[in-house]
């Protein structure tokens, strides 16, 4: 690993090599800049109008047009705006398609996108067509072919896309990260990370119960529970898994002189849903005959090209508190957030686990240090600020954005190869290189020196 790689001398190196030719020379210098980003936004629901609400305080952001099918959402997101103080955008959505007619303006420079799952590669694949930054929340894809849809259309576009993994940004998952690249734990070894969340309220939901005492979806259900459960209903493979596999592959250099290599995927039993329609809603209750194919717990393990392993896990349909469950271990020690503790040895008291607060103290990453009094009262402890910070800084400067469509592809591509092994009895399936081998030459960006 190299140390003294820098995001400006990336931006550079890869302007001369004509990587970014089509995007102009970029300008990343920190400090005063008066340039404005005009903004656009497909989805207004819950997450899209927390990204808004970021935007709309930003001196350098002008919001141009929002776009959603729903007038409820749609009033909400402009009244944010109107608080604001910024000028009222135009507003589409007579059909699911009118985000097109959206994207025809020419004064549009990025575009986010917070909508159902199935609809962010179409989305992002438009936006890069029409020219125009795309900045989507994850998973980014839900089929290999909707992977490869996004790196084909950046490469013949030129425009980036950025996925908006925003625990990239998380602070002790930055700390860690600064720990890494300065050696504390020494070689990399070994990796796990999960989505391990009881969304049983989520998935179940009729916005009329007390919250996690809904039973409904679909078409009866309330907000995510609308269209986010039927991935329960007719997949099993592990459906979200980028909030965990981001910040490791950042650790591990994915897509950037290391890659995946193959994965095999285990599902248990289901179980967890159906327990909780019938303790709400009773035994007669039509969803109680529904049968859930994705196993309550999907359990996945990545082998990397530098030989690396990982572990990955989803768990949403059972009772537990919230862990991303990272654990990082290397020849010289191991952090584990499940109880806030790590060890390096040579440091720590032999065979006794250390509390970490010291160790992020002394490690806090620089993008924390420098922006953290700009994050305070924003989204999940404040990293929402920075990856929203980091497309406005992205499209602002016309430079790559520091996770693109090759980091997009490679950590949504884990569904629908977690669903291939699956069926195939937890058979090895082979991960793409979406980068077409360009992995061995590509080096580390992503969080560079305090830059963004």
């Amino acid at each position: 690993m190299r140390n003294n790689i820098t995001r400006r001398n990336f931006v550079k190196k890869t302007a001369a090599a004509g990587l970014v030719a089509s995007l102009g020379a970029p300008n990343i210098l920190m400090g005063k800049d008066d340039r404005k980003v005009r903004l656009a936004f497909i989805g207004t629901g819950m997450r899209g109008r927390n990204h808004i609400s970021l935007a709309a305080i930003r001196d350098d952001v002008t919001i141009t047009a929002i776009c959603d099918i729903d007038p409820e959402s749609i009033a909400k997101a402009k009244e944010i705006i109107k608080k604001a103080g910024k000028k009222e955008p135009e507003v589409y959505g007579k059909d699911e398609w009118d985000f097109k007619n959206m994207l025809l303006r020419d004064d549009i420079d990025g575009v986010i996108i917070a909508t159902p799952w199935l609809w962010h590669t179409k989305m992002a694949v438009e936006t890069m067509k029409a020219g125009k930054y795309a900045g989507v929340e994850v998973s980014a894809a839900n089929t290999l072919e909707e992977c490869w849809d996004l790196v084909n259309t950046h490469e013949q576009t030129g425009m980036p896309c950025m996925i908006l993994e925003n625990v990239c940004y998380r602070k002790d998952v930055m700390a860690v990260l600064n720990m890494v690249r300065k050696g504390m734990f020494g070689e990399m070894i070994h990796a796990e990370c999960g989505y391990q969340h009881d969304l049983r309220g989520v998935k179940l939901n009729d916005g009329k119960s007390a919250y996690g005492k809904g039973v409904e979806f679909g078409e009866k259900g309330y907000s995510e529970s609308k269209w986010r459960t039927w991935h329960s209903v007719n997949r099993n493979g592990d459906i979200y898994p980028t909030h965990g596999i981001g910040p490791v592959a950042e650790y591990l250099n994915i897509n950037r002189g290391n890659r995946f290599v193959s994965l095999t995927s285990t599902a248990t039993k289901s179980r967890g849903l159906h327990n909780y329609i019938v303790e709400n809603g009773g035994e007669d209750h039509p969803n109680a005959k529904v049968e859930f194919k994705l196993g309550d717990v999907i359990t996945t393990v990545i082998k990397t090209a530098n030989e690396e392993s990982i572990i990955v896990s989803h768990d949403t349909n059972l009772p537990r508190p919230y862990s991303l469950g990272f654990r990082v271990q290397g020849t010289k020690g191991i952090w584990m957030d499940v109880n806030q503790s790590l060890y390096i040895e040579g440091k720590s008291q032999p065979h006794q686990w250390e509390n970490t607060e010291k160790y992020f103290e002394e490690y806090n990453h620089p993008l924390w240090k420098n922006y953290s009094k700009l994050a305070e009262g924003a989204g999940h402890g404040g990293m929402d600020w920075f990856v929203i910070n980091a497309f406005v800084e992205s499209v602002k400067r016309k430079a790559p954005t520091p996770m693109d469509a090759y980091d997009a592809a490679a950590w949504s591509a884990i569904t629908p190869l977690s669903e291939q092994s699956i069926a195939n009895g937890s058979d090895a399936v082979a991960f793409p290189d979406f980068t077409r081998g360009q992995w061995m030459r590509r080096e580390p960006v992503f969080a560079l020196d305090g830059d963004y």
